[in-house]
């Protein structure tokens, strides 16, 4: 069953067309990783998938229907596609309780104690039970991004969205992050993964996307993509990215 139908994605920025014509189904269950070097297009199309970025052309599909017309209906959308960010974008003024209740109360309407039930949930979920009352400022960042994973699944999302989400932590702290994605992979959650972590990607992605130039330039299955890509451009990325273990 496809969630999200991509047609002719195209967004440009100024001269630069960043995305030249996407197409893309996701179906419900996929985990789908996406790879590329830097300016390839990668944030720029999860970004256009829930109109944080509003394309020049083509259409987005959301169970068979058009979105993205009216802001009305761009806030529905982004409650269905939830979005996890690189830099995480927490409130700095809230607490990790309160950075995960506010959607809860502000855009689904939920009385207080009802948002603090389920957000004090979903910190549970991803190990932050104990760090409710912390700010921003006195977490990791594991914990700032586990914090930002937990807003996210508040929302109930159908499609999360996660832009390298551990390329602005330091090391030790990466696995604490990739595995509380994986743990929602094996929940059977759909899910789109910007990351250049190739051997996270090969064991938990059942499908491998390769952007080059704003377009797919290959995809299939993860043996297929990380262990025998047929592209030139592939191989040449892939073998930048030696050190990982298949």
């Amino acid at each position: 069953m496809t969630l999200l139908a991509v047609s002719g994605l195209a967004k440009r920025f100024g001269g630069n067309a960043v995305l030249a014509g996407i197409d893309l189904d996701i179906e419900k269950g996929e985990r789908i990783a996406v790879l590329g070097a830097s300016g390839s297009g990668k944030s720029t199309l999860l970004r256009c998938l829930n109109f944080l970025e509003i394309p020049d052309a083509g259409s987005i599909a959301l169970d068979g229907k058009l979105v993205g017309r009216g802001e009305r209906e761009l806030v529905q959308v982004r409650q269905r596609v939830g979005m996890v960010f690189q830099q995480f974008n927490l409130f700095p003024h809230m607490t990790a309780l309160g950075n995960v209740m506010e959607g809860l109360c502000t855009v689904r309407r939920l009385a207080r104690p009802e948002a603090q039930a389920r957000a004090e949930r979903e910190l549970a979920r991803v190990g932050l039970a104990d760090k409710t009352a912390h700010y921003p400022a006195h977490l990791s960042g594991g914990q700032k991004q586990r914090v930002a994973i937990a807003r996210a699944l508040a929302m109930d999302p159908e499609l999360l969205l996660f832009d390298e989400p551990t390329s602005a932590l330091d090391p030790e702290l990466v696995g604490e992050v990739l595995g509380v994605i994986r743990a929602l992979a094996e929940e059977g959650r759909t899910m789109l993964l910007v990351t250049h972590e190739l051997g996270f990607a090969y064991h938990v992605a059942t499908r491998v996307i390769f952007l080059a130039d704003g377009a797919i330039h290959e995809q299939g299955t993860p043996d297929e993509v990380l262990k025998h890509p047929k592209r030139e451009r592939t191989q040449a990325f892939l073998a930048r990215h030696k050190e990982f273990s298949l």
